[in-house]
Parts: structure tokens; C-alpha cells; sequence
């Protein structure tokens, strides 16, 4: 099963997800796609038409271009997924937590679909993260 992660470039949840035998969906992966397939070989520089309008798709031009840049690569695995893992509450340096807004609409973006999520805390001890794996691979082990 195809599972979106948030934050989506989490190496924690991306190896949970996968160990458990589903694909995960996460930036890296989508970005190295882009990579790979562009023949631009300066990634900052690898932003096309298409990638603006795919970003149109789920925030409107008023919107920081910052926010429709994620958007314009997280929306179509939001789309792609079958099930999802929210972590809540992470600090700063655990993946792309820094915009707000862009978290926001993820979040509404994955509950609209109706599809199974897990929502947790990022762990602040040893004890909670032990509860975090056992909560995920119950979640995960439960997907058809």
C-alpha cells in the first residue's frame, strides 16, 4: 500500500513505512524523480510551467510561492496515497516542519480523501518512542 508521510521528507517514518512492506511516499523521492528525469542538471533550476500549475492545483496565486512549491510536489503523492502517518508536535530539525501553512493544508489535503491515517507525537523519550513503532506497525499491519 502506498502510505504518505508527514513530514515528508522524514528518514524515521519513510524506513518504518517500508520495513513494514509498503511503499512510502516522500519528497526524496519524488525530488530525485525530478532529477533524474530533468535535463537541467542544476535542481534549483529544475522548476517548469507544469510544476507552477500543478501547484495552482492546490493554492491559489496569492498564496507564497514557497507553499505552492511544496505543494506542487507533495500534492500528487497526497493523491497517490492509500493510507497516511502524521507526526505532530516534531522540533525543527526532524524534516520540513518550518512552514506552517504548508503543514495546514497538507493535513486538510489528506483528511478530505477519507483514507486511514495514524496521527502521533513525536517522541520525547525512549518509552514513547517504543510506543510510537508499536502504534505504526499496528496501523501498518493493519492496511489491506
Amino acid at each position: 500500500m502506498k502510505v504518505f508521510i508527514d513530514p515528508p521528507n522524514s528518514l524515521i517514518l519513510f524506513d518504518l513505512v517500508e520495513r513494514s512492506g509498503h511503499e512510502p511516499l516522500s519528497s526524496m523521492a519524488a525530488i530525485q524523480e525530478k532529477i533524474d528525469k530533468t535535463e537541467i542538471d542544476m535542481p534549483p533550476m529544475n522548476v517548469t510551467l507544469e510544476d507552477v500549475m500543478k501547484g495552482l492545483k492546490y493554492a491559489g496565486i496569492e498564496v507564497p510561492s514557497g507553499i505552492r512549491g511544496r505543494l506542487a510536489v507533495w500534492g500528487p503523492m497526497i493523491e497517490e496515497a492509500e493510507a497516511a502517518v502524521i507526526m505532530e508536535d516534531c522540533p525543527y530539525s526532524f524534516g520540513c516542519v518550518g512552514c506552517h501553512r504548508t503543514n495546514l493544508m497538507v493535513r486538510y489535503l489528506l483528511k478530505r480523501r477519507k483514507i486511514p491515517i495514524l496521527d502521533v507525537n513525536y517522541p520525547n523519550d525512549e518509552e514513547e518512542a517504543k510506543d510510537l513503532v508499536v502504534r505504526m506497525r499496528e496501523f501498518l499491519g493493519g492496511l489491506k
